[in-house]
């Protein structure tokens, strides 16, 4: 463990905080307490080692390891060299329930966990999407579950999921591709965010693609019009996309970058390689968006006389939300204390909310009014309420196609505070602290009791099933 980035936090972020559980059964609450520090520990570990997308091979055995101590068995699957499956069975080994970790870090977000801006020299990445936490919580769960199911003999098996490759919209898609949700009757997952509830959102539909456009060489000054540019064909290509910007539905998402354009500025380059999300909160959405895309480039190329080649890498639908189990998972989470922060957790909160000038109105309004600015709710609030209604959230993940195969369920916990937008210093710092990990025990424990649940009354299940096949 990192000492000194504890010291420079200004607290003890090494100290393994036990859970405060109201509502988890003996067992459960038994294997938490034992394993608080282990669990804490792994979250801290992984902060410390992180990993960028499919090179997760520190991560994937740390977590392969605390799970084989814990008596599951480990799959490994093809050509996935970071992805496995956890199993332990008892009896009929029916339901199955899965748990869904993840472990990938993002190229750029190297923080300490300290309340300003103070990136990690040498280090090329970060979790700043607080998958640290969100991997170990689901390892914990799948844990605390198998101890539940052998202190009272229930049939059943418990899944962990290793996903690699989240944060490119990788892991899942190729495992479910591979067949190997199948064997789930709910699948179970989490997500570091700033508010602790049920994620009862549509998660979007996306599309990643590539655009390469093949031109033909030239000297820019001495012979020009022997050439044919892709970089043109490119750039018009961007244009026309942000025109159209203005006549798709407003939940429509469309982000673009540079993959490769790196000829002298005296070159008519010859080819050009552009990255684009396509995303919206309905796959039909995404698909008309996506097609007038490429009809873009298709206009680019001809505009330049150029060649353009449309690779869909990456496809999935929007999250499919299950009301039956997002009401049996909060009334889960209702059982669960909060998680409680000590005065120097709220500093902490406090000064990384100034120094990122993060837009939270609760403490705003409460330093207009003169109110006291070290309580917890101007930071980190209860648990919200089921919504009547699904949101659309502005971002995507690969968790969605899971949930057209199984039902499925992702809760959401207050590892940041108000305002910490996701991939972001703020984020990444908060992730390797003691804030981060408190909702990550929250989470863990959430999980764990709403799928004691399942297992407990059989006919939850049965109506997941049913709800899940009439929303085809």
């Amino acid at each position: 463990m990192n000492t000194t980035t504890a010291e420079t936090a200004g607290f003890d972020l090494t100290t393994a905080e036990a859970p405060v559980l109201d509502g988890l059964n003996e067992a459960m609450e038994r294997w938490f307490r034992e394993n608080a520090s282990s669990v804490n520990d792994m979250a801290m570990m992984l902060f410390d080692h992180p990993e960028e997308p499919d090179e997760e091979f520190y991560s994937s055995d740390l977590h392969r390891a605390f799970l084989q101590e814990q008596g599951f068995t480990i799959e490994e699957i093809d050509d996935m060299p970071t992805a496995f499956i956890a199993s332990w069975k008892q009896g009929t080994g029916s339901p199955g329930l899965g748990f869904l970790a993840e472990y990938d870090a993002l190229s750029g977000m190297a923080q300490k966990p300290v309340p300003r801006p103070a990136p990690i020299e040498g280090q090329s990445c970060g979790h700043g999407c607080g998958h640290n936490l969100l991997g170990t919580a689901c390892t914990a769960a799948a844990c605390a579950l198998k101890a539940h199911m052998e202190a009272t003999g229930e049939d059943g098996a418990v899944y962990l999921y290793g996903c690699p490759a989240e944060e490119t919209m990788s892991g899942k898609i190729i495992m479910d591709q591979k067949g190997l949700f199948h064997r789930l009757d709910a699948a179970i997952t989490w997500h570091p965010f700033t508010r602790n509830r049920i994620s009862y959102d549509h998660w979007l539909a996306q599309d990643v693609k590539h655009y390469r456009f093949y031109g033909k060489a030239a000297h820019a000054a001495v012979c020009p019009e022997n050439g044919r540019s892709a970089l043109d064909a490119a750039e018009l290509m961007d244009v026309g996309v942000n025109y159209l910007r203005e006549h798709v539905a407003n939940d429509v998402r469309i982000h673009y970058n540079y993959v490769h354009a790196d000829e002298p500025a005296n070159i008519v380059p010859d080819f050009v390689e552009l990255g684009y999300f396509i995303r919206s909160g309905l796959r039909s959405r995404t698909d008309d968006a996506s097609e007038r895309v490429d009809n873009c480039a298709r206009g680019a190329a001809l505009m330049t006389g150029t060649r353009v080649e449309i690779d869909l890498l990456k496809s999935c639908r929007e999250f499919k939300v299950n009301d039956v189990l997002s009401t049996v998972f909060h009334d889960a989470m209702a059982q669960i204390a909060l998680p409680s922060y000590t005065e120097e957790e709220i500093r902490f909160a406090r000064e990384i909310t100034e120094n990122a000038s993060l837009d939270n109105v609760l403490l705003r309004r409460a330093k207009k009014r003169g109110d006291n600015l070290n309580d917890p709710s101007l930071f980190f609030g209860p648990l919200l309420p089921l919504e009547d209604e699904p949101n659309i959230l502005s971002i995507g993940t690969d968790a969605t196609e899971v949930s057209h195969r199984v039902p499925t369920i992702m809760l959401s916990a207050a590892a940041f505070c108000r305002g910490t937008a996701l991939h972001s210093w703020p984020a990444s710092a908060q992730a390797g602290t003691s804030i981060g990990r408190r909702a990550m025990m929250y989470a863990a424990e959430g999980m764990a009791e709403g799928a004691r649940r399942l297992l407990k009354d059989p006919s939850l299940l049965r109506e997941a099933w049913k709800e899940h096949r009439q929303t085809e």
